[in-house]
C-alpha cells in the first residue's frame, strides 16, 4: 500500500514540473518503478521465509514430541522389566527357602569338582573352575534356584567323565619356562597331554609334586612321533595303533 502511494506520488510531481524533460521523467519514472519491483520481491521473500521457518517451527515440535513418547514408553518397558525380574527373584528366592538343605550338598559337590579339576590333567582349567565360580555366584546372587544348579552341575559332572576318554586336538594357553604361551595340546583321555607351540616347541605334560610341568622334547624321534599325532588328530583320525612317547602323568613321563 505504501509503495503504491509512494510511487503515485512520485508520477504526479513529475507531471506537474514544467521544468523536467520528457527524457529525464521516462528514466525517473523507469528506475522508481525497479525500485517497486526490487521492494515487493523483498516482501514476498521475507513472507516466504517467514512461513518457512513457521513450518520449520512446527516439525521441530513434533519431533520433540515424538521423543518424548518414545522415552515414555521405554521408561515405560524399564519399570515391567524391573517388576518382571523382582517377580522372578521372589519366586527362586520362595523355591529356594522351600528346599534350603540342598544348598549345602551344591556347595560340598562344586568343591569337589573343582579340586578334582585342579590335580587333574592341567586341561582347559581356567575356564572350566570358571564354570562352577558361576554356579556358585548365582547360587549366592539367587540368580538361579537350587534344581537348576544341580542340573548345571550335573552336567559338569557328565563333561569331567567324558573328558577321561576323550581324545582330540585343542588350543590352550601353557606355561613353558615361565612363559604364557598359546599352544595346541593333543589330549589322549585323562592320562596323557601333548602340546605344539607357534615356535615349534614340542612336549607333553609331566607330573612334578602337587602340579605338572610342561616338558619340552628335543628328541628327533619323540618329535616325530608327537608331529604324527598331532598330524592325524588334525585329520580327524581317532581311531587305530599310534606310537607315542610315554607321557602318562602317573609315571612321571618318558625319561
Amino acid at each position: 500500500m505504501y509503495i503504491k502511494f509512494f510511487t503515485a506520488c512520485v508520477c504526479l510531481m513529475l507531471l506537474l514540473s514544467p521544468t523536467l524533460g520528457r527524457a529525464d521523467d521516462t528514466e525517473m519514472v523507469k528506475s522508481i518503478m525497479t525500485l517497486r519491483s526490487d521492494v515487493e520481491s523483498l516482501y514476498t521473500q521475507i513472507d516466504a521465509n517467514k512461513e518457512y521457518h513457521k513450518a520449520q517451527m512446527k516439525s521441530l515440535a513434533l519431533q520433540i514430541a515424538d521423543s518424548e513418547a518414545q522415552i515414555n514408553r521405554i521408561n515405560t518397558s524399564i519399570k515391567l522389566a524391573d517388576q518382571e525380574l523382582q517377580k522372578n527373584q521372589d519366586i527362586i528366592a520362595k523355591t529356594t527357602t522351600d528346599n534350603v538343605e540342598l544348598k549345602p550338598m551344591l556347595y560340598e559337590a562344586i568343591t569337589m569338582l573343582e579340586r578334582n579339576i585342579r590335580e587333574g590333567l592341567p586341561f582347559k582349567v581356567p575356564e572350566r573352575l570358571a564354570a562352577l565360580e558361576k554356579i556358585k555366584s548365582d547360587l549366592r546372587d539367587q540368580t538361579i534356584t537350587d534344581e537348576r544348579a544341580l542340573a548345571l552341575l550335573w552336567a559338569s559332572y557328565e563333561d569331567n567323565i567324558r573328558m577321561t576318554s576323550e581324545i582330540g586336538l585343542f588350543n590352550q594357553q601353557i606355561i613353558i619356562d615361565g612363559q604364557n604361551v598359546m599352544a595346541q595340546v593333543a589330549k589322549i583321555g585323562s592320562v596323557m597331554l601333548f602340546f605344539l607351540t607357534p615356535d615349534d616347541r614340542v612336549g607333553y605334560v609331566v607330573k612334578e609334586g602337587d602340579g605338572y610341568l610342561y616338558k619340552t622334547v628335543n628328541d628327533k624321534k619323540k618329535r616325530e612321533l608327537i608331529l604324527a599325532l598331532s598330524d592325524a588328530l588334525t585329520k580327524q583320525i581317532r581311531t587305530g595303533y599310534f606310537s607315542i612317547p610315554n607321557a602318562l602323568v602317573l609315571t612321571g613321563g618318558a625319561q
